[in-house]
């Protein structure tokens, strides 16, 4: 092989090598995780502003929020790579095949978390920065280093820090918080255990085996059909209590009421069928579920403003 083509096989290789390390530091943040809070940030952005907020305000408080979020998911990768080699739905993340080490990782969190706090206190305000880093040493002490490996209720509690990014759209907006933040708030935190708990059912085994005391792999599967079914009628209540704390109308109202009433179904089929197959089934609908409502929200706000 000639030298141009030595040097050009090795400028490839290097490339190659390029993107995939830094597709494994992406893997770190968990995008799709992020891609959810965002998802349920800016609508809260609208209804704070009644309106549109400002171009350059939205883009600082998703970045920010994306930046907190993705430091938050890499510590967790962290602590957790001992129980990720063990689940075979984590077994491929960076900490477990090497592509990434501990010590970078931690770093790369660090900077991330650093980088979100300067972001949100220099270009939105201290009170959403600090209600973003807040919520990651929520994250990482309360529910990674204590609840996850010691309570079945784990992801009840830990689940609060997920819905912190509606707190930090509303302080974005307002420099403040109100009754409206709070019911999001809870909404997001209700959402959570049903949720999560129905992906956890068909990974039981791979929890079981870790030694991570999810409800499902420590109680009957009837025990925690039973409690994603009470969850998920509390959180149609919850839906419903936002739309006369913030004013909403017509069509966010017919929404909630619409994707409660198959939220409530699904989980009742999952209650009789006890099945791998529709704990996912309703696992999928409840990203759609928090997708889709607060997509209502937001069109509720802009359709009367």
């Amino acid at each position: 092989m000639s030298t141009p083509a030595v040097a050009l096989s090795g400028a490839r290789s290097g490339v190659r090598a390029g993107r995939a390390r830094a597709g494994a530091y992406l893997a770190l943040t968990k995008p799709r995780i992020i891609e959810l809070l965002l998802i349920t940030t800016l609508p809260t952005m609208v209804v704070a502003q009644r309106g549109w907020p400002p171009v350059g305000l939205m883009a600082a408080t998703l970045v920010g929020g994306a930046l907190a979020a993705g430091g938050a998911n890499a510590i967790n990768m962290v602590v957790d790579r001992d129980i990720d080699k063990v689940m075979h739905r984590t077994r491929n993340r960076p900490l477990v095949t090497g592509a990434v080490t501990p010590r970078n990782a931690l770093v790369f969190a660090i900077v991330l978390e650093v980088a979100a706090f300067v972001e949100l206190a220099l270009l939105v305000n201290l009170l959403s920065a600090v209600l973003a880093v807040s919520a990651t040493l929520f994250y990482v002490f309360v529910y990674t280093l204590w609840l996850k490996r010691t309570s079945k209720q784990n992801i009840v509690i830990g689940g609060a820090a997920g819905a912190v990014p509606v707190l930090v759209g509303w302080a974005a907006v307002t420099d403040s918080l109100s009754w409206t933040p709070v019911v999001l708030f809870a909404i997001i935190f209700i959402w959570t255990p049903p949720h999560f708990w129905a992906l956890a059912v068909k990974y039981r085994d791979d929890y079981t085996a870790a030694r991570v005391p999810m409800l499902p792999s420590v109680t009957s599967f009837r025990r925690t059909a039973t409690e994603i079914l009470v969850y998920s009628v509390l959180l149609v209540g919850m839906s419903l209590v936002l739309a006369v704390v913030a004013h909403l109308g017509v069509i966010y109202t017919v929404a909630a009421v619409a994707l409660g009433a198959g939220f409530v179904a699904m989980a009742v089929r999952l209650w009789q069928q006890a099945s791998a197959r529709a704990s996912m089934r309703l696992f999928s609908y409840s990203i759609t579920y928090l997708t889709v409502l607060f997509v209502a929200m937001a069109v509720d706000v802009l359709s009367r403003h």
